[in-house]
């Protein structure tokens, strides 16, 4: 009985670990006599019997003209449906695309929309390990090598051997852009196709789903440019929240200003927390022309500061309303202080706020 239940088991185990075509991996499990079934006729009544009330809640509809007759049985693939993700900020698809492609609009106006999406994928390929058959920035186009992937396999219970799997595919990429050149559609297509198992060719681009193939690699290509763009994130919140060196000098309108050591993009939301650790309420910003209007408020000490010590952050200014001006000069960036009427503030007026100004943003790990 023993030897019987070990040999079933093993005899089990090998149906089980036996190595599946790719065509046995796209269709559905079991049998399919029913494919040699011929469609019922109705039943026949005679004259002169009162016909019974058939019912047609079950009733097919009749198949369009077009459609493919042929699709039953095994040569029915029932693999999930492939979709697009667009996970970026500012991605979407378009309803009832057949293609795989997805739409950027611009939400980062450093450089050119069409260099942020090439340079993403180019990043994503060197990462995998892929090589580039062929790329032309001016038409666009991008074509890789071979795409390599590996599977070890085990053969028939009874010959203790394994076998590989190899996949090989190529993919060509296209980007379209509008005329306005802040909206691009990046397109996959599956170039060739070759899946082989030991030396046998198993399979090539006709015997399977092209799109599924497409959808799948520009997934992974989105879901790099999603990921790079929250490593940046994080990369600029950190250097937001880092302390920046201030010192005075003059804006490019020869007006005193403080000048910080920082580019326009990360010194602006740092200003921003600045002001508001010093008491400014910001009603109003511009960051295009990099113009705030403030009001000062006084900064709120909490009671116990108030009882040992006098509060280090006030400044020696009215509260009323003033304006900012922020503007990139080279690899720094100048803030100059105006009043309400729009008029910088003296070299002496600014240095009486320089101390409080440089210590705060000098700070680490203010709140944001």
């Amino acid at each position: 009985m023993t030897t019987k239940f070990f040999i079933g088991g093993a005899i089990a185990i090998g149906v089980l670990s036996a190595c599946s075509s790719l065509e046995e991996r796209q269709i559905a499990s079991g049998n399919f006599e029913y494919t040699k079934q011929q469609p019922g006729k109705d039943i026949q009544v005679p004259a002169d019997v009162d016909r019974p009330n058939f019912s047609q809640a079950y009733k097919l509809p009749a198949l369009d003209k077009d459609a493919p007759r042929s699709f039953i049985g095994k040569k029915l693939k029932v693999v999930s449906p492939a979709l697009v993700l667009p996970l970026v900020t500012g991605s979407h698809v378009d309803d009832g695309s057949k293609d795989a492609k997805v739409n950027f609009d611009q939400v980062d106006d450093s450089q050119p929309l069409d260099t942020t999406i090439w340079n993403s994928l180019l990043s994503y390929l060197e990462e995998q390990g892929i090589g580039i058959e062929s790329f032309d920035k001016d038409k666009q186009r991008l074509v890789t090598d071979w795409v390599v992937a590996k599977e070890v396999l085990d053969d028939h219970w009874y010959s203790w051997t394994s076998i590989e799997r190899d996949t090989s595919q190529r993919f060509e990429f296209d980007l379209e852009m509008k005329p306005h050149g802040r909206t691009a559609t990046l397109n996959v297509h599956l170039v060739d196709y070759q899946e082989r198992q030991g030396q046998k060719v198993i399979a090539e681009k006709g015997d399977v789903d092209g799109r599924a193939k497409e959808v799948d690699i520009l997934n992974k290509v989105i879901g790099h440019y999603e990921y790079q763009i929250r490593v940046a994130d994080a990369k600029r919140i950190r250097e937001i929240r880092r302390g920046m060196q201030l010192t005075i000098g003059i804006d490019e309108e020869d007006a005193p200003a403080f000048i910080i050591d920082s580019n326009y993009d990360t010194a602006w939301p740092r200003v921003l927390l600045v002001l508001r650790k010093l008491g400014f309420d910001v009603k109003d910003y511009d960051k295009s022309n990099g113009l705030l209007f403030v009001k000062y408020n006084g900064t709120e000490s909490g009671w116990w500061d108030s009882i040992w010590s006098n509060d280090a952050n006030a400044l020696p200014l009215e509260k009323q309303e003033y304006r900012f001006r922020v503007e990139e000069v080279g690899e720094k960036t100048s803030l100059t202080v105006l009043d309400n009427e729009s008029t910088p503030f003296t070299q002496e007026k600014l240095s009486s706020l320089y101390d409080v100004f440089a210590r705060v943003m000098a700070d680490d790990n203010l709140d944001i």
